[in-house]
């Protein structure tokens, strides 16, 4: 857009903002900011784009700047705005796309921090397969109430819960809601944003230290400084996304995710980003490495630790490192460092053993997250099983079934689900929903209500990377799509094994194909005309990324 005699016009434009013509002769990088006003995450990313310029500016290029969208999962939770923040994702990737292509960037340094914002970015730069860098906004500090830490979901949410069960008086929960989110940054426990942020640093696609380092941090604006001034050595020596993003690095990627007991969402983000690069990746992917690569970390929501404590303890460099170490990792994948991912974490080391620990005395010898199938999910399903307890890794129980988010959560905050249970929530899959909201509050009220060692959830919905217990999502095929979760009558057994990695229902094939026969598929819960009801009809099951159909 700016050499030649037919470009003059496209210069003059350039020259009413500032820009000089000697700029012409240097890589125009896109700065694709994500700030806005409703996500804390997101609320001081004006900063670190402030940062990326100067870097890119230092290295000897040009910044542009344009805004993406974001949605706060956290505020759109628990009523119909939270069918938004998952289709929001392709809403992303499609933006950056119709910008960068429409204007004809050299690279681009992508700055977000939050849940879909992340994934949406990555997916864009894999699709566009240009020079790319992400940088996220950082983790916030945690927060502290009567001398223990806490976050957005052991303080705020989890209180809701303990408030309904007579354990904390409103006075007691206002003073936790108001500690709960101490500074900006994305929320402090390994929910899915720093999950994200963490896995792009396996993925490659980011500097060391994205994923820890806090936000409020000088170290946090050093590092965005950085991504800018790589951004420019990719260009000049043409290393795009998909050179960096290749199934090896995703391979790593889930590697990472099981070592440190991600969020499940990564089972939906990892898969859509994959199929933009078009690189092979499947849920038999993520359930081969959660069988062999042992837990290493307990962040909240699993354990008591922090973001914060982790990137004190090493960070995600120290993790890959251990896992590199023994041979869990394929060292040899590039980073935008212009090193491979051996090299740029060699002088890595666990510093506190007692919130990394190692390869040899793990938390436990296998990943995570594990993928369950059964007759009930005969396409998949996934669950967070370090966050389980041990009395619930299985556990077989009579259904109570819900056709909706809000009627399970007045169920459960008003007492009416007993120790045993299972309960069932279904047509808030990417069809159904449509947008597969997050089931948080419903998981909330039960840990806040003590329900979590008795009590298990099943959806074809997904969870929030806050959720702990037995709570078991992304079910495939999901109702929307007559799955066997639609024909569940209240009372049916249903068995869970997540050791054995099953999922089933207590009838028989007869029984479940005469249920089959008399299913009739509701209406779509979309208003005609919405995005949603575009989206409703476009996009396909969990197992798939929750991806648009090609």
């Amino acid at each position: 857009m700016t050499k030649g005699v037919a470009r003059a016009g496209h210069r003059s434009l350039l020259y009413a903002m500032g820009y000089l013509p000697e700029d012409f002769d240097k890589p125009l990088i896109a700065v694709v900011n994500a700030q806005n006003e409703i996500i804390p995450g997101h609320f001081h990313l004006d900063d670190i784009a402030k940062q990326v310029k100067l870097g890119i500016s230092a290295a000897g290029g040009v910044p542009l700047e344009f805004p993406a969208i974001g949605i706060c999962d956290g505020i759109a939770m628990n009523h119909s705005g939270m069918k938004y923040p998952l289709a929001s994702r392709e809403l992303i990737a499609d933006s950056i796309e119709a910008v960068m292509m429409g204007h004809k960037f050299d690279g681009m340094v992508l700055v977000g921090n939050c849940d879909k914002i992340v994934p949406g970015m990555l997916m864009g730069a894999a699709r566009l397969n240009l020079p790319a860098v992400y940088i996220g906004g950082g983790p916030m500090l945690p927060g502290e109430n009567n001398g223990m830490a806490i976050d957005l979901i052991s303080g705020a949410y989890e209180g809701v819960g303990q408030l309904q069960a007579g354990k904390i008086t409103e006075e007691e929960l206002f003073e936790i809601e108001q500690n709960s989110c101490p500074t900006c940054g994305s929320c402090s426990g390994l929910f899915t944003a720093n999950t994200m942020n963490s896995l792009a640093e396996a993925l490659g696609l980011t500097l060391p230290g994205n994923g820890t380092i806090p936000a409020p941090y000088g170290k946090r604006k050093q590092l965005a400084k950085r991504a800018g001034m790589a951004i420019v050595d990719l260009v000049e020596k043409n290393i795009t996304a998909r050179d960096i993003m290749t199934r090896e690095a995703f391979l790593n990627a889930v590697t990472l995710d099981m070592a440190i007991g991600g969020s499940t969402n990564t089972a939906l983000h990892l898969l859509a980003i994959a199929d933009e690069a078009r690189v092979p990746l499947s849920l038999d992917d993520f359930d081969l490495i959660s069988k062999k690569v042992p837990n290493l970390t307990k962040i909240s929501p699993s354990g008591v630790n922090s973001m914060h404590d982790l990137d004190q303890a090493g960070g995600i460099s120290a993790v890959l490192k251990e896992l590199l170490d023994h041979g869990f990792l394929y060292p040899d994948t590039l980073t935008i460092t212009g090193r491979t991912l051996g090299e740029t974490v060699a002088n890595a080391r666990i510093k506190n053993p007692k919130v990394i620990r190692s390869v040899k005395d793990p938390y436990s010898l296998e990943g995570g997250i594990a993928v369950l199938k059964g007759n009930l999910a005969p396409l998949g399903s996934v669950v967070k099983q370090a966050a389980v307890s041990a009395e619930m890794m299985v556990h077989e129980g009579p259904a109570r079934v819900f056709d909706s988010e809000e009627a399970a959560y007045e169920a459960i905050v008003n007492n009416r689900i007993k120790a045993g249970d299972v309960v069932v929530i279904r047509y808030e899959g990417p069809k159904g929903g449509p947008g597969m909201r997050e089931m948080l509050n419903p998981t909330a009220a039960i840990s806040g209500m003590g329900l979590e060692k008795s009590v298990a959830l099943i959806t074809d919905g997904r969870f929030s990377g806050g959720t702990r217990g037995p709570c078991i999502g992304h079910i495939s095929p999901e109702a929307m799509m007559g799955g066997p979760i639609a024909l569940i009558e209240e009372g049916d057994l249903i068995a869970i094994d997540i050791p054995n990695r099953g999922l089933n229902l207590g009838i028989s094939d007869e029984v479940m194909k005469a249920r089959q026969e008399k299913w009739v598929q509701p209406p779509s819960k979309a208003e005609p005309g919405t995005y949603l009801s575009r989206y409703a009809k476009l996009v396909t099951s969990a197992n798939t990324g929750g991806i648009f159909e090609k």
